[in-house]
Parts: structure tokens; sequence; C-alpha cells
């Protein structure tokens, strides 16, 4: 068990908190320490690292570039889609052939 000095656990809750994006378990990897240390030491400053996954203060709006790549993925299906009717039309005649 480790004794950290107090300016390193307030720069630790200071890193986490910096970083709005960052994880309790990013962070505690990154510095390498275990995650409930750092869920303590941030009580302990007076902040609240959750124990777990990403923060979720409010919602965030879907970004546009996400709309952009959804549009040109529901053009890919449609294409697939297309290929695939016209590859099951062909299965079906060519099967009809062998028959004959």
């Amino acid at each position: 068990m480790r004794n950290y000095p107090p300016e390193v656990k307030a720069d630790a809750v200071a890193l986490y908190e910096s970083r709005p994006d960052a994880t309790v378990r990013s962070v505690t990897a990154d510095l390498g320490i275990i995650l409930e240390t750092l869920r303590i030491w941030g009580e302990g400053c007076g902040g609240k690292p959750s124990s777990g996954g990403s923060r979720t203060q409010e919602p965030a709006p879907p970004p546009a570039p996400l709309e952009a790549v959804n549009a040109a993925l529901r053009k890919k299906v449609r294409e697939l889609e297309e290929e695939h009717e016209i590859l099951r039309k062909a299965a079906q005649y060519f099967a009809g052939e062998t028959r004959r």
C-alpha cells in the first residue's frame, strides 16, 4: 500500500476534472493507481469521480457529421439490397435453366 502526498492526490483529481471526455478508468490506468483510490481522493477534495464509465451530466446533441455518415450508410444499404435482389433473380433464372 502506497502513501501519496496530498499534492499528488489533488493533481490526480484535477487531471480527471480537466479532461471532460476521460473516464475514471482511463485516468487511473494512465496514472497507475487503483480505481477506488481516485474515487476516494475525489471525495476528499470535494469532487466525486464516479466509479465507472464516462461522465453524463446532460445528453449531448448528436454531431452533424454523424448524420452524414448515417445517410451514406443508408444509401449503401439500398445499393446492397438492390444487388442482392439482382443476384437472387439471377440464381432463380439459372436454377430454372439447369432443371430443363
